[in-house]
Formats: C-alpha cells, sequence, structure tokens
C-alpha cells in the first residue's frame, strides 16, 4: 500500500470533505484513464464525464495532495508564458491570450455554482508594486483591459490610498480588480471530485501508476491493477515522472512555501485586510497572502527553484511576512507547510500527446488555479475532435535540458538570480 506522506497544511486541518476513495484492485476498462488528481485531472475528468465519457482517474495518494491542495488558494487571471507566446506567434496570438484571460476564474465559478462546493470563494484582488517601475507596468494592463472593454474590473490605487487594500507602508500603490479572488483549494479539489464521481467518473487513491504500455488501447498499470482506455492523460504536473524521455527536462519542480497564524480577530484581521483581499507582489521572486474564512493570515512566497525545502518553513516565511506586517510580530504561527509546483523557462504550459492518444498538460509556472482548469477544457475539446487551443500550446517551442532533473533544477536556480536582481534594481 502506498501510504501519503501527511502534509500538515491548514488547508488539510480543515477539509469539509473526508471522502476516501478505494485503492485500484483489478483490471478495468474506461474510455479515458486520468493519472493525478489534482487540478488538472480532476477539471478533465468532470469535463469528460458531463460529456458521456467513462473516466477512471488514478491518484497515486489523496485526492488534492499535492500542489492543488497546498497552494495559496488565488484565482488569478491570465496565462503564464505570454511574452512568450508573443514572440512565438505574434500579434496574431492576442485573440487567444485575451480569450483565455478570464475562463479558468468562469470555470471555476461555474463548477462551483453547479455543483455546489463550499470552498469559501471571495472576490477581489491586488497585485501590488514597490516601485514606480512596477506601477507604470500595472497602468499598462490597465490600458489594455481598456481596448477589451473590461476597464470597469480594474482601479489602479496610489500609494495614498492603499490603507483602504491593504493595512501597510511598503508599497507605492497597486492595482486592484474586482474578478479574481482567492478560495480553500483542497475544498474545491473534494468538490470536484464529488461532481464527477456523481457523473460516473470512478477515482481510485493510493494507486500510483508504474507504467502505460502504449498501443491501439493503452494499458496502465498501477501495484495492484490495470486500467485499460482508449485515451490516457498525463496530469501530475510537479510530481509526474513518468514516460519521462518524451516529456521530461521541460518542467522544472520549485519549492514554494506558506505559513498560517493564529485566528486574528476581526479588528485586527479588518485593519491588515479591510476588503479581505488576494494579494500578490509583483516582484520575480514574489510573495502572496491573503485571510483565511477564519481569519488567519495565509502569507506564502520564497520560490525555491532549486527543489529543496528549507528547515524550517517558519524561520524562513515569517520574516518576509513582517516586512509587510509588522503587527503581526505577536502573532503565533500554527500552520506551516510547502509544496511543488511546475515551472517551464519560458512560463508557456507545456501540452503534448505521445502517440495519439497519450495527453498530458503540464507546467503552469505558479498560476495553477486559473490554468489547470482551462487546461481540463482544452484537453476536453481535444479529445472530442477539437485541437485548435491544443496545438497552439503542443506547438510552442521550450527549452529543453537533457539532463537529470536535480541538474536541470539548479540550471533553473542559477538563472534566477538574475531576476532576484532585477527586483532590487
Amino acid at each position: 500500500m502506498n501510504s501519503a506522506p501527511e502534509c500538515k497544511s491548514y488547508y488539510a486541518a480543515t477539509v469539509n470533505d473526508s471522502t476516501k476513495y478505494p485503492r485500484l484492485q483489478g483490471d478495468e476498462g474506461a474510455d479515458i484513464c486520468i493519472i493525478g488528481g489534482g487540478f488538472t485531472g480532476l477539471s478533465s475528468a468532470l469535463r469528460l464525464a458531463e460529456k458521456g465519457y467513462s473516466v477512471t482517474l488514478l491518484e497515486s495518494f489523496t485526492i488534492g495532495w499535492g500542489a492543488s491542495g497546498r497552494n495559496g488558494g488565488q484565482l488569478i487571471r491570465g496565462i503564464a508564458g505570454q511574452p512568450a507566446l508573443r514572440k512565438e506567434y505574434g500579434p496574431d496570438i492576442e485573440a487567444f491570450i485575451n480569450r483565455l484571460r478570464w475562463r479558468g476564474n468562469e470555470i471555476v465559478e461555474e463548477n462551483i455554482k453547479k455543483y455546489d462546493i463550499e470552498c469559501d470563494l471571495k472576490h477581489g484582488f491586488i497585485d501590488c508594486a514597490y516601485k514606480d517601475r512596477q506601477m507604470r507596468d500595472l497602468e499598462a494592463e490597465i490600458e489594455s483591459s481598456s481596448v477589451l472593454g473590461m476597464e470597469d474590473r480594474f482601479r489602479m490605487v496610489s500609494a495614498e490610498e492603499m490603507n483602504e487594500y491593504v493595512g501597510t507602508s511598503v508599497y507605492k500603490g497597486g492595482l486592484y480588480n474586482n474578478a479574481d479572488g482567492h478560495l480553500h483549494p483542497l475544498n474545491l479539489c473534494k468538490g470536484e471530485a464529488r461532481a464527477a464521481t456523481g457523473l460516473g467518473a470512478k477515482i481510485y487513491e493510493q494507486s500510483p501508476v508504474l507504467s502505460i504500455t502504449h498501443g491501439k488501447k493503452p494499458v496502465v498499470h498501477t501495484e495492484e491493477g490495470t486500467v485499460r482506455a482508449e485515451i490516457v492523460i498525463l496530469a501530475g504536473n510537479a510530481y509526474h515522472l513518468l514516460e519521462q524521455k518524451k516529456v521530461g527536462g521541460i518542467l522544472f519542480p520549485a519549492g514554494t512555501f506558506i505559513i498560517a497564524t493564529e485566528p486574528l480577530g476581526n479588528n485586527l484581521a479588518g485593519d491588515l485586510m479591510p476588503r479581505d483581499l488576494a494579494v500578490c507582489d509583483v516582484n520575480e521572486m514574489l510573495d502572496y497572502y491573503r485571510l483565511s474564512s477564519d481569519k488567519r493570515m495565509l502569507f506564502g512566497g520564497r520560490c525555491n527553484y532549486s527543489g529543496r525545502e528549507p528547515r524550517d518553513i517558519k524561520a524562513t516565511i515569517r520574516p518576509r511576512m513582517l516586512r509587510v506586517f509588522p503587527q503581526l510580530k505577536d502573532a503565533r504561527i500554527d500552520f506551516q507547510w510547502g509544496g511543488k509546483i511546475g515551472i517551464v523557462i519560458n512560463r508557456i504550459p507545456q501540452f503534448g500527446r505521445i502517440g495519439n492518444n497519450v495527453y498530458y498538460a503540464q507546467g503552469y509556472s505558479g498560476h495553477g488555479i486559473n490554468q489547470t482548469h482551462i487546461a481540463g477544457e482544452i484537453l476536453t475539446k481535444a479529445i472530442c475532435g477539437q485541437m485548435e487551443d491544443f496545438d497552439v500550446f503542443a506547438k510552442a517551442k521550450h527549452w529543453k535540458i537533457p539532463a537529470p532533473r536535480w541538474v536541470g533544477n539548479n540550471l533553473v536556480a542559477l538563472g534566477m538570480v538574475y531576476y532576484r536582481m532585477k527586483d532590487l534594481l
């Protein structure tokens, strides 16, 4: 039996669905076999089940065990890698980027409403700038939104106004929007799993996939069973170890880490976060934070591109939190945890096929909640024969480092030194 290492996160402590799914034992058949029980796998399973496909999803540990159930809970617009997409495809790509810009948010909100998923969704988000040049970049986003007729979603916030949004004096200003937001990601995972099984999908936990036998009908092998399917989807992202000859050397796991304070009470929480927003700064090595539903400060950052976890997450993240909120110097830290996100060098999410019937999507570079749900829709469309969106991503060029993963991680970490220096300028 593959017992899951425990993740002692705030989310695990407050999960609202204790459903346990069985291990795969024996041989089964399905139209679609999905490997991975995070948002890519779950969103794909849900969309495909809605269309009447028989779906079997295999998860090595438990639903939402990886980054999907550990992240900052920030539901943020856009797709990563836009500069690289523009360089690859030219100005014709703008319509594609704009069409997908809010699509992930829309899918998440549709799922929550349609399937009555309780995951503490709240709207409101602000990008915060430390420098004048960052403010100019945010102003440019306002201009691009005006072209699309979306300017009503955004508002530039001056340094003098920032205390109305975030209770700190460290920022030059920011860009507020009322359409992004935050939620409890593990409860969203559990809710989408429940929705998929309600439509007939089968989910198996504690069922790590050992190998895939390719052919007209691929066979997926676990420790105690097999699934013979028409199509397989690889949805493990940063935790994915299968088919490395085909998909390795492009995606690199990076660690990101979060702490959660004790409940702060309405007064202090209201002083720190008057509008209960999700917040990110716009540094390359950014911090992100928000309040939980029980008024804890959830503060994350310090992305580690070497793949190594710090010995003491609290000792690493707490000083970053106090730089923004010195008011929390006496607040107890109740939870600390980390997880792996999948980084792609050019930041373009990686889609592709192995042969004609094994699909994959990975590498969301920190924009996971939004982009994984876009991925589920794109994969479903591709399986149904609508390849246009899939092909845009699948044909994009990626840097490949033909070396062991640890070598690639160290090279990526070395490259990120440039961005750390850029943040200081």
